[in-house]
């Protein structure tokens, strides 16, 4: 057997002092077993009184609870999330509480101008945005200047960034603040346009990448709009001041002006040959993709807007030199004579037009096209006056502006169009002296086209009378009217006559444009250059009658128009009757005279420039006459306000105005010539107006011219006396019976029945005999009303009686009370007395028509009438 074997002895655990524990490389060591753990924990304990929102109680804070504080320390932290969160709530903070933005705008802009440079894209939009909706809308004009200059250094270090995007930011941002502050750009202009340059010029992005391109040129185009390049700043030198001081005053501001812009011409020669250059590289681009994409139009718009912008720039600069208006040390160069940019301007700018709209079949960017091509020929039309250009460019340009006048463009947008020809329409006066005789009636034409075809409301007019004013007045510079030229005088009779009817459709609505046309007719007519047809004559009546056929139909429209045009209206009026006054034209004026809502400024002006013109022999005298006489008997009276009112049935005028027109004709009439002459020529025609009985104010109108054109002893006939004598009494009568007594405005009372009553006084001195009449008539009245009250028993006819009776022995009395009156009534003191016994015998009168009231008011009459009869003998 075999022997199994014995268990194995278990071998005896040695004692171990320190185990040694293996360690992987890069674990952390655990901490000692006898360390200290130091580490404690607590909970947050909350207090409402000691809570942030009580802090900021009465503080102003955005929608997320910071101030404008918190908003300033958070805008420059390191994350930019943060930043861009605090410049939106800059924008929350100034929308809920603007007195912030007020209160702290130059600490808040010296803090947020450290963004312009910001790394971060939309931090930079987000600042942007600030700024142009929020932060310079706030501010006033007077406090922009600051703002600017604390953003200009930083904004100069941005433009000098590394990084094109900041750079990009930095133009748009001073796009902004010239937006907003002009000035800007000319206190710093040479060293803006540098940078302008550097960034077009060194950054060739403007093929591959156009939304920048145009960021850069949009502003550029800016600033040099904002270039004194406009001819109208020098036309007060070529028209001449009024007064020394004027033009000390005008050399002052044109030195200021030139000194500032004094080191920019070298710069701007610059940036227009690479201009040129950036616009030579878009014309392969567009007529290969044979689509004029929105970036590349908006591009090549901009560039040629900032290159027309300095050549006006240059060649105003160049005549002021030429002129003497610049300081003699400083040099000047015209820009389009320098030879590198006269080639580039002839060949690679100019040569490429028109841009063909041919590669566009469809039509859908002719619009486009046809703008760029504007903005080419305003160039051209710029340059063509001081280089010598290829004959066949010259075609070119000049079949582009003959179909842009007479609108063979089809497919244009009106503004557009409107747009291209307000650029164009002022260079057409000095493009026609020098083009030939062909091409010179093309343009004749085809303004002449344009003219017509402008409506009223349309921009176009004031530009078209401007260009006609130029082709038609000698100014200097263009030689019109050529009375030899058959075709140059009829085109400009063409304009003329337009003239008349565009102001009547023009109306009231466009006083502006009115105030234009008529200056320009006023001017015509100072230089003899109206040649009017029967249809201007016509026009011009009705642009003056206030109606127009039977009825209250509105008519022209001078009655309403403002002051200043209605002035320039009245004095072409003057120039107009030179040769043309005629009697249909004058009474349209009386009809526009007599308009009820006609100024009376206006009415007076009219009636001295009529009678300035009779002076001067344009108005025949019966026309002069009729114009007078017609005004003065159809003008509707009524009582002036705060005036005595008088009894009248014609509410139409104001009575004041009426008494100032009537002194104003008697005023005319005595400068007329001879008195007795003038006076033979319009007697029957005012006395048969007596006989018809008018009305007291216009009686007394009457009366007043009789009585300008009489002296002593009278020289009216003896048939116009007795006319006179069966007029006045009742006319005297009327006088009393309409003025009642006012012992509150007792000289108000007394002024006003002496108007009325002294053109009878100065009658009745020149002429006894109708001063008699005149009485015996008013005796017969008495007699006949006494006769009525002892025969009639009605109370009411009694009355009336009463009343005639009382106004008799009145005008007795007033006639009385004048001095030189009095002397003559004294021949008639009979007449008194008779008068005086028929009152008396009323007293005792048993007739029951007259009561115990009217008895004793005629006790009273004849108590007064007996005092002043005695007082005749005395």
């Amino acid at each position: 057997m075999v022997r199994s074997k014995a268990p194995a002895k278990k071998q005896q655990k040695k004692g171990i002092d320190f185990k040694k524990i293996k360690r992987k490389l890069g674990r952390k060591l655990p901490p000692p077993k006898n360390a200290t753990n130091t580490e404690i924990k607590s909970k947050a304990i909350t207090l409402r009184e000691q809570s942030l929102g009580a802090e900021k109680s009465g503080f102003a804070t955005s929608n997320r609870g910071l101030t404008l504080e918190e908003l300033m320390r958070q805008v420059a932290h390191t994350n930019a999330k943060v930043r861009k969160k605090a410049l939106e709530g800059f924008e929350n903070l100034f929308k809920n509480h603007p007195a912030e933005l007020q209160s702290h705008k130059y600490a808040i802009v010296e803090k947020l101008r450290e963004r312009v440079s910001d790394d971060d894209s939309s931090v930079r939009d987000t600042l942007y945005s600030l700024f142009q909706t929020k932060i310079f809308p706030a501010c006033k004009e007077e406090n922009q200047g600051r703002i600017v200059s604390l953003l200009m250094p930083y904004m100069y270090i941005a433009m000098a960034d590394s990084a094109i995007d900041v750079r990009l930011m930095a133009f748009k941002f001073l796009d902004l603040v010239v937006e907003y502050y002009p000035p800007t750009f000319s206190l710093d202009a040479e060293k803006i346009l540098e940078n302008y340059k550097d960034i077009i010029q060194k950054n060739h992005f403007y093929v591959q990448n156009k939304s920048k391109l145009k960021v850069a040129l949009s502003g550029l185009a800016r600033c040099l709009s904002l270039l004194p390049c406009d001819e109208s700043d020098t036309e007060a030198q070529k028209k001449g001041p009024l007064e020394n001081e004027t033009l000390l005053a005008y050399e002052q501001d044109a030195a200021k002006e030139c000194v500032r812009f004094a080191n920019v011409s070298g710069i701007l020669k610059e940036i227009v040959g690479v201009l040129i250059n950036c616009f030579q590289d878009f014309i392969p681009l567009i007529h290969a993709s044979r689509v004029f994409d929105p970036e590349s139009y908006n591009c090549m718009r901009g560039i040629l807007c900032s290159i027309g912008c300095a050549i006006k720039f240059s060649i105003r600069r160049y005549t002021q030199r030429q002129t003497t208006w610049l300081p003699a040390s400083e040099e000047v160069t015209l820009m389009i004579l320098d030879q590198d940019i006269a080639s580039m301007l002839s060949k690679k700018l100019l040569g490429s037009f028109p841009l063909n709209p041919e590669n566009n079949p469809s039509g859908k960017d002719d619009e486009k096209y046809f703008i760029i091509n504007s903005l080419l020929t305003e160039i051209f039309l710029e340059v063509s006056e001081w280089s010598h250009l290829p004959i066949d460019l010259w075609n070119r340009f000049l079949e582009f502006i003959e179909n842009t006048l007479v609108g063979k463009i089809t497919r244009l947008n009106k503004s557009d169009h409107e747009k291209a020809l307000l650029a164009l329409l002022p260079s057409v006066p000095k493009l026609i002296l020098r083009v030939d005789r062909d091409q010179r009636d093309k343009l004749l034409q085809a303004f002449t086209i344009t003219f017509s075809n402008c409506k009223p409301e349309s921009p176009l007019i004031l530009a078209c009378i401007s260009i006609v004013r130029d082709m038609i007045i000698p100014n200097g510079d263009i030689l019109y009217p050529n009375a030899s030229d058959l075709t140059v005088n009829y085109y400009q009779t063409t304009w003329v006559n337009k003239l008349p009817s565009l102001l009547n459709q023009l109306g009231d609505k466009h006083p502006l444009t009115t105030q234009a046309v008529l200056q320009l007719l006023l001017d015509l007519g100072r230089v003899g250059c109206l040649n009017a047809s029967p249809t201007f004559e016509e026009d011009i009546i009705n642009f003056f009658s206030p109606y127009q056929g039977e009825g209250d139909v509105p008519g022209g429209p001078f009655a309403t128009l403002p002051r200043e045009a209605q002035e320039l209206a009245l004095c072409f009026l003057y120039y107009f009757s030179i040769d043309h006054f005629s009697s249909s034209l004058l009474k349209s004026i009386v009809s526009c005279c007599l308009y009820p809502q006609l100024e009376p400024v206006v009415l007076y002006r009219t009636v001295e420039i009529l009678h300035t013109a009779y002076r001067a022999g344009y108005i025949q005298i019966t026309d002069h006459f009729s114009f007078i006489i017609s005004l003065i008997a159809r003008f509707k009276v009524a009582p002036e306000k705060g005036q005595l009112v008088i009894n009248c049935n014609e509410p139409e005028a104001y009575r004041g105005t009426f008494k100032a027109l009537t002194k104003l004709v008697c005023k005319c009439l005595s400068e007329m010539g001879d008195g007795s002459i003038v006076l033979q020529i319009l007697e029957k025609v005012l006395l048969e107006q007596i006989a018809l009985k008018p009305a007291l104010d216009y009686g007394c109108a009457i009366l007043r011219m009789i009585v300008e054109l009489d002296s002593k002893p009278t020289r009216l006939s003896e048939s116009s006396v007795n006319t006179l004598s069966e007029f006045l009494p009742g006319y005297l009568i009327d006088i009393v019976n309409c003025i009642p007594e006012d012992k509150e405005n007792s000289y108000l009372y007394k002024q006003t029945y002496l108007y009325y009553l002294v053109p009878c006084f100065y009658l009745f001195d020149r002429s006894p005999k109708l001063t008699e009449q005149v009485l015996k008539r008013m005796r017969l009245m008495v007699s006949e009303n006494t006769e009525v009250l002892a025969a009639v028993q009605d109370r009411e006819i009694g009355q009336n009686s009463l009343n005639l009776i009382h106004c008799i022995v009145s005008v007795i009395l007033l006639m009385h009370n004048n001095v030189d009156v009095k002397k003559i009534i004294l021949s008639s003191k009979s007449e008194i007395d008779l008068i005086l016994q028929d009152v008396i015998s009323l007293q005792s009168s048993e007739s029951t028509s007259l009561t115990v009231e009217g008895k004793y008011m005629m006790k009273m009459e004849a108590k007064r009438l007996e005092i002043a009869s005695n007082s005749l003998l005395t």
